[in-house]
């Protein structure tokens, strides 16, 4: 399962990240990681991950998190699985990339750095991250596309925080406990809190299928890299064309695409 944090500083008036914070919130997850934890913290203090591990991949020491490149430019927590780790390491060591470990966490590193934003589009599985980028000083945060695993932030407009879970957000105690009324509006008559929303006012779910950057001026507009609506109404748009067409053919294309995609 995996419990993932992060917290970043990123207005100059912000004071500077507590371990204590990231501490507790890292350790409000353990049942979702009992195989170990860790905590990260720039020598700025301005930029934090911490994560709670339940170790699938990699069952070695080299799959732990907050899990660093070989340069220390890179730092990420991921919860998750990626399914096609195999292919995307494959594809990467074609490039020239050395591996320390067999983790699908360090193929997401080094995915990034050779890909940028746009390797989230390459990714087949259930995920969520948080990436610290020391070049551009940066955070990268993406959710995959069905909101398989879960991903709460919290801005208050200097400071930006992230986690698995709402009470992991709030066990940190930079968090307002504001109600918002339209979350308990909706757990009273549904019996659960329909997203966009949360209980909290202040605390929001990530979109699925979407990713963002948080830098000196903020969080940026998310990106959508999927959408469930636009994949089915494209489905309903081709569907004619698939009637004319042979499925050994329409295979081969399919297959095409997605090794040229790869490679």
């Amino acid at each position: 399962m995996c419990g993932i944090a992060a917290l970043f500083a990123y207005r100059d008036a912000a004071p500077p990240l507590e371990r204590g914070e990231l501490a507790a919130m890292t350790e409000r997850m353990r049942p979702r990681g009992p195989d170990g934890g860790g905590i990260w913290l720039s020598d700025d203090a301005r930029a934090g991950l911490g994560a709670r591990r339940l170790a699938i991949v990699d069952l070695s020491s080299e799959g732990d998190q907050p899990m660093s490149d070989a340069a220390g430019e890179l730092c990420i927590v991921f919860n998750g699985e990626i399914y096609n780790h195999a292919e995307l390491r494959a594809r990467l060591q074609r490039f020239g990339v050395r591996f320390r470990s067999t983790s699908d966490t360090e193929v997401l590193l080094e995915l990034y750095r050779h890909d940028g934003e746009r390797m989230i589009e390459l990714l087949r599985g259930m995920f969520a991250f948080a990436l610290w980028d020391a070049r551009a000083r940066r955070m990268f945060v993406g959710r995959d596309p069905y909101g398989i695993k879960p991903l709460y932030v919290a801005d208050d407009g200097a400071t930006f925080r992230a986690a698995s879970t709402v009470k992991a957000l709030l066990a940190g105690g930079g968090v307002s406990r504001t109600i918002d009324p339209a979350g308990a509006a909706g757990f009273f008559l549904t019996g659960s809190v329909p997203e966009p929303f949360t209980i909290f006012d202040a605390v929001k779910p990530v979109e699925p299928g979407s990713s963002f950057f948080v830098d000196a001026r903020g969080v940026a507009p998310a990106r959508r890299f999927y959408s469930v609506a636009a994949t089915f109404a494209r489905g309903l748009d081709q569907e004619t064309i698939a009637d004319l067409v042979a499925p050994s053919a329409l295979l081969r294309e399919l297959v095409a695409t997605r090794s040229a995609i790869v490679s």
